[in-house]
């Protein structure tokens, strides 16, 4: 038997947030596995502009030592 999936529904559209912010790293962690890369699109349920636009915020918030490039107990 096939099962019905939900469809994922894109965060920012839903809750109404048109300015993705590399500061807020609370929002972005959600976005970035345990071993620190990018979750993609089709598991996060993104649409591509706010997948883009996460994905700048994530590298800029990296670049500034605001989130960490990977996770300590990787190495």
């Amino acid at each position: 038997m096939t099962e019905m999936r939900r469809r994922k529904y894109c965060y920012f559209c839903e809750n109404k947030i048109d300015y993705v912010d590399y500061k807020n790293e609370r929002l972005l962690r959600r976005f970035v596995n345990e071993r620190g890369k990018l979750i993609p699109r089709r598991i996060t349920g993104n649409c591509a502009t706010h997948q883009r636009k996460t994905t700048r915020a994530i590298k800029r918030a990296r670049i500034l030592a605001i989130m960490a490039f990977e996770s300590e107990s990787y190495r």
